[in-house]
């Protein structure tokens, strides 16, 4: 099938992009950033432009893809708060043009839109389940919540086609080691592996908050499952909605900083900071409503996460 992924040269898209590849889906990226040189040759056509311009929303029509999976945006906590028009004009404004675009001239399309844990905020109840009340803490977060209810009404009024995946924290590399995360990424596993490997102090920000060991609780998936999640919903019929994508469990910051020493074989220098704005103390999920559409979409474990990032690094950087 020929399919379009927006964010195709970014850390999930381009994971996306490599497994349809490999299921073997003809694969059309969208990027205002080259790709990396591991993703070069992956999509079989690619346009260097932003997502939402005249040219981008042309070409999209004139593909006539059967699914367009729309990964392109900003998507990080901090810088939200400190520029939250920046997100909402990327997040919201072009995608809704997007999103009309698709609506209005690829109606047999189904859209997958890569939405975000940060949509529940501080969740009333942990595990979070779909159905749970959201209240973002943060611009990037609300800029997620309102792409989601944009296509739900879109989906009551027109009857458009389909599926947002609230993502946990996406960890881990390419299980071939063809493709990781780009240096300097800001998510802990990536962070900690950084400083092992250049033998650096890692910043551990917040060991005040009200959890067990008092570092932040998160729920992690393989970025390799993400992407089997996306291949899955274009090849069969799902029922259009929100779906959370996660392990089902709950991993502090200190577990992950234990796991990853134990599988490099290095001791961590650690250094405390302080809580960063709009980081709830835990965030956990339940993904049973996805696992009873799709089965088998998920397989790695915690340790195959940092193993696979590890493999990445080892890789990719000279030092190791």
């Amino acid at each position: 099938m020929k399919v379009i992924v927006t964010g195709s040269s970014g850390y999930i898209g381009g994971q996306i992009a490599l497994q349809l590849r490999d299921a073997g889906h003809q694969v059309l990226g969208i990027d205002s950033q080259e790709p990396p040189k591991q993703l070069r040759g992956v999509c079989s056509e690619f346009l260097y432009q932003d997502f939402a311009s005249d040219v981008a929303l042309s070409w999209t029509v004139a593909a006539q893809p059967v699914a367009v999976i729309h990964c392109a945006g900003a998507s990080l906590v901090g810088p939200s708060m400190k520029d939250p028009a920046h997100y909402f004009n990327n997040n919201v404004a072009k995608s809704l043009r997007l999103i009309d675009t698709v609506r209005e001239k690829l109606p047999q399309a189904k859209f997958v839109f890569s939405s975000s844990a940060a949509t529940y905020g501080v969740p009333y109840m942990n595990p979070a389940h779909e159905v749970d009340l959201c209240e973002p803490i943060s611009p990037y977060g609300e800029s997620k919540l309102m792409v989601e209810q944009i296509l739900h009404w879109y989906n009551q009024a027109y009857g458009m086609n389909y599926v947002a995946f609230r993502y946990f924290n996406a960890c881990g590399a390419d299980a071939q080691a063809r493709h990781g995360q780009a240096p300097g990424a800001t998510h802990i596993i990536a962070r900690v592996l950084e400083s092992l490997r250049d033998n650096q102090t890692f910043t551990l920000n917040g060991t005040d908050y009200p959890t067990d060991d008092g570092t932040c609780v998160r729920d992690y998936v393989h970025v390799a499952d993400i992407a089997q999640a996306h291949i899955s919903v274009i090849s069969q019929s799902t029922e259009s909605g929100v779906y959370n994508l996660c392990s089902n469990r709950g991993i502090s910051n200190r577990q992950i900083i234990e796991a990853a020493e134990k599988i490099t074989g290095r001791k961590l220098s650690v250094a405390h900071g302080t809580q960063r704005p709009g980081d709830p103390p835990i965030l956990t999920a339940n993904s049973r409503k996805f696992d009873m559409t799709v089965s088998g979409w998920r397989k790695y474990t915690l340790d195959d996460m940092i193993q696979h990032a590890w493999n990445w690094y080892v890789r990719e950087d000279k030092k190791v």
